[in-house]
């Protein structure tokens, strides 16, 4: 269904999969440390739309330069890309970093942006984020002996929950690169990340700014289950702060958490309500 490409934009090489479908051109962009193939639960589900699904940089397959990883650099590259490819607009959709970068596209450079789909991120998440995600983080720089290994430490993430499916494990797949014979080590960079998630912080509350002058039709999608044992890593309210904050969003729960609402039941929720917001 996807085809995989690679295009140079604000002197990168990014990578990006892409699935040629009717209407406006929808581009997704994936979570902090994540990667295109997080979007596997969702896109398999048969989104019809013609759609651009990226890995940011510093992650998949996409380059990795050693600075440059603030929500403008991030957005320079997605504008580049679009004006790349010759997209005058496009409906911008993400799943948290992903989420956010969204909206700071919107604010910035309105004249871009369709429409929004914004999965679980807000002005304001749970207090503990960043501890919430260091588990996460964690896996970053490390190695293991094989991809067995790798995937056996990641099916025992909390966060998990025990989830793990063929859309999971290939997400995960792509989150790795063979070093040494059969020694893994994740393609994404921890000085990277933290580079990316302190400018989240930094940016601190101007969120409430981007968001309030953001007049493009949105959705919120929100999975408030537990992430850790400190709960949801956006609960319900914070979400609702963030869909009140808007002039024209709408609010949609899903169940699962922060990350496996992108994976079976969750991805089918998330599935239906972009294919009902895009009608």
């Amino acid at each position: 269904m996807f085809e995989s490409k690679f295009i140079t934009t604000n002197d990168i090489r990014l990578h990006y999969l892409e699935s040629n479908g009717i209407e406006h051109p929808v581009i997704l962009m994936h979570g902090l440390t994540a990667n295109a193939h997080s979007f596997g639960g969702i896109l398999n589900d048969g989104l019809e739309h013609h759609l651009y699904v990226i890995d940011l940089r510093g992650r998949g397959e996409s380059d990795k330069p050693d600075i440059g990883y603030s929500m403008q650099d991030h957005a320079k590259d997605i504008i580049g890309f679009m004006d790349n490819l010759n997209i005058k607009k496009a409906i911008l959709g993400g799943h948290s970093f992903g989420a956010l970068l969204s909206i700071y596209i919107a604010f910035h450079h309105p004249e871009r942006v369709e429409k929004l789909i914004l999965i679980d991120a807000a002005a304001r998440m749970h207090p503990d984020t960043k501890d919430m995600i260091a588990p996460s983080m964690a896996r970053l720089n490390k190695q293991w002996v094989n991809l067995d290994d790798y995937f056996n430490s990641i099916k025992n993430a909390p966060y998990l929950m025990g989830h793990w499916d063929k859309d999971v494990e290939n997400y995960y797949r792509a989150d790795v690169q063979v070093i040494d014979e059969n020694t893994v080590k994740t393609k994404s960079n921890l000085q990277h990340i933290t580079e990316a998630v302190t400018d989240v912080f930094t940016i601190g509350i101007k969120w409430l700014e981007y968001i309030s002058g953001v007049s493009q039709p949105s959705i919120l999608i929100n999975a408030p289950g537990m992430y850790t044992e400190k709960g949801a890593i956006l609960p319900r309210e914070n979400a609702m702060e963030t869909v009140n904050l808007m002039k024209n969003c709408t609010y949609i729960e899903v169940p699962g958490n922060h990350l496996t609402m992108l994976f079976g039941d969750g991805a089918s929720a998330i599935k239906i309500a972009i294919d009902e917001f895009l009608k």
